[in-house]
């Protein structure tokens, strides 16, 4: 089930030597700094031991000695998302509230390339570790901020389903007139991270011609909104046009899902080209010469019709034989697979852009989580070490980061600040 390693790239990674503090939770900052691991940086996983670390670590499912479970029933058991989103960090713990706590995580920063934090905007200054904080013991690092709204713009809480409501994006599936539909994958909490992985390697370009480090300010909200924009939806609203089609798209027909015996098929052929194929696959060669489908516009003109004939074919075949059946006459078309299965395609698998999940103590897991989906021909880029237990690295990085004594670490620790 897991994809065989790489052997021909190099062994370097693009990230080696770069140093990474990472202060994020739950999901949007985790997402970040586990590319950033996979590309190479050591990732230092700061969590509250008076909270039980990063809020992943408690969801459920959990997995365990005795397997994949709904709740946690043993000392070793790990929630499937930190499974998924710890691996390749290591973890200390540091109560950030507490004087000492915050003078320790300014030692770790003085040596410290990166920090990454998705606090909500200002709480990070207000612990007193915010960019400012930071600059003054280490004028080149690079401070990664991924919040709601965008530092300065407001402390409210925002989670996907907010992001999602306020970004338009609930508008833009769905039948016309219905309900807002929330995305099944949290778009809102992956796309930021995304964009904060990009400037955070565009500002360590920056400072290695400047010496000088920045602040990198991603907006959950404006990352999804920016996105959005992309399709012309406000020019669709001006014209009177349908922002939302259900399965198909008329102004790209033939384009939709449609039904098979067996499931669903997805087609995307709004060129000549591809129309002409899709007709040849139904069996309809005419349509390509009669005055209803022969040009786009006409097409886009009589999309319901000409997407009621699709269906009638597709639905009397298995999916399988309809992708066949369209693809040998070059028309993209594809079955549409439940997650389960598509996490599972070999194309992915082989590509290392999806791997199983190692547990630290039980080894394989048989579950499906992210790589890192960016090939390079001459690094080495995997998530190749399981996530860490809450603290399993505190020792060593204070000592090694930090250049604390062990004196000084047992004192901490005595006070429950570690």
């Amino acid at each position: 089930m897991t994809a065989q390693p790489q052997t021909d790239r190099g062994t370097a990674r693009p990230l080696d030597g770069i140093v990474v503090l990472d202060l994020t939770t739950a999901l949007a900052g985790p997402y970040a700094t586990l590319l950033l691991g996979g590309l190479g940086a050591t990732v230092v996983k700061v969590e509250n031991p008076a909270t039980g670390g990063d809020a992943a670590r408690n969801n459920s499912p959990y997995y365990g000695r005795d397997g994949l479970a709904i709740a946690r029933s043993g000392d070793t058991d790990m929630s499937v998302s930190m499974m998924g989103r710890g691996r390749n960090k290591k973890s200390i713990t540091l109560n950030l509230k507490d004087d000492r706590g915050r003078a320790t995580f300014l030692r770790l920063a003085r040596n410290a390339d990166v920090v990454v934090e998705n606090y909500a905007a200002g709480t990070a200054d207000r612990l007193g570790i915010g960019y400012t904080a930071v600059r003054e013991v280490n004028p080149s690092v690079i401070y990664t901020s991924i919040s709601g709204f965008g530092a300065g713009s407001g402390t409210g809480k925002a989670m996907d389903s907010i992001i999602q409501a306020l970004s338009g994006v609930m508008y833009t599936a769905g039948e016309p007139g219905a309900d807002p539909i929330r995305s099944g994958l949290p778009v809102g909490d992956l796309l930021a991270p995304l964009y904060a992985v990009i400037g955070t390697l565009a500002a360590t370009i920056q400072r290695d011609h400047t010496g000088q480090g920045q602040h990198v300010d991603v907006s959950m909200l404006g990352a999804l909104t920016s996105l959005l924009s992309i399709e012309p939806f406000d020019a669709l609203a001006r014209l009177g046009l349908p922002q939302r089609t259900g399965n198909e798209l008329p102004r790209l027909a033939p384009f939709g899902i449609f039904p098979a015996k067996d499931g669903f098929i997805a087609l995307c052929a709004p060129t000549d080209t591809f129309a002409r194929g899709v007709f040849r696959a139904v069996g309809r060669p005419e349509l390509a010469d009669g005055d209803e489908f022969a040009t786009r516009d006409q097409r886009v003109r009589n999309a319901p019709a000409l997407h009621q004939i699709i269906k009638d074919w597709t639905r009397e075949r298995p999916r399988a034989e309809a992708v066949a059946a369209l693809a040998a006459e070059g028309v993209p078309a594809a079955e549409v697979l439940e997650p389960a299965d598509a996490l599972r395609n070999p194309v992915v698998l082989e590509r290392e852009e999806v791997v199983e999940l190692g547990h630290p103590e039980h080894g394989p897991t048989g579950l499906m989580g992210p790589g890192v989906p960016i090939r390079f021909s001459d690094s080495d880029v995997s998530l190749d070490r399981p996530a860490p237990h809450l603290g399993e690295h505190t020792a060593e990085l204070l000592t090694r980061l930090g250049g604390l004594t062990e004196d000084e670490i047992a004192e901490l620790r005595s006070g429950g600040v570690v």
